[in-house]
C-alpha cells in the first residue's frame, strides 16, 4: 500500500491496472458510473461494504483499503493544522485506546 495516494487515486489504479471501465467496475459494485467516477476523484465516500466489494474485485486486502480511506478522512480533517497536525494524531492515537478501553467495560 503506497501512502502517497489517495483512496480514490487507488481504486482508479487498480481498475485501471485490470483494463476495466467505469461502467464495468460500476456494474459489478451495482452502483452508479457517476458515483464509481465521484470516488475515484475523492468526492464521495464509500461505504464500509463498497469498499469489501473493491477488496475482492481487486483481489486487494480489505484492511488496506479501509485503512486508506479512514487515513484519507483524518489527514483532509486536520491538512489545515500543520503546526500541531502530528500532535492531534498522538492525542487522537491515546483517545482511541482510552475509548475502547471504556467500551469494553460496558
Amino acid at each position: 500500500m503506497k501512502i502517497e495516494k489517495t483512496f480514490g487515486d487507488t481504486i482508479k489504479t487498480l481498475r485501471e491496472e485490470k483494463n476495466l471501465t467505469l461502467r464495468e467496475v460500476s456494474e459489478y459494485l451495482k452502483i452508479d458510473t457517476s458515483m464509481l467516477g465521484k470516488i475515484e476523484k475523492n468526492n464521495r465516500k464509500p461505504t464500509k461494504d463498497l469498499i469489501g466489494k473493491f477488496s475482492k474485485l481487486f483481489n486487494v486486502s480489505e484492511k488496506n483499503l479501509t485503512i486508506e480511506f479512514l487515513s484519507d478522512s483524518v489527514a483532509y480533517q486536520i491538512m489545515d493544522e500543520e503546526d500541531f497536525a502530528s500532535e492531534v494524531l498522538k492525542v487522537a492515537e491515546k483517545k482511541v485506546k482510552y475509548l475502547k478501553t471504556i467500551k469494553s467495560l460496558k
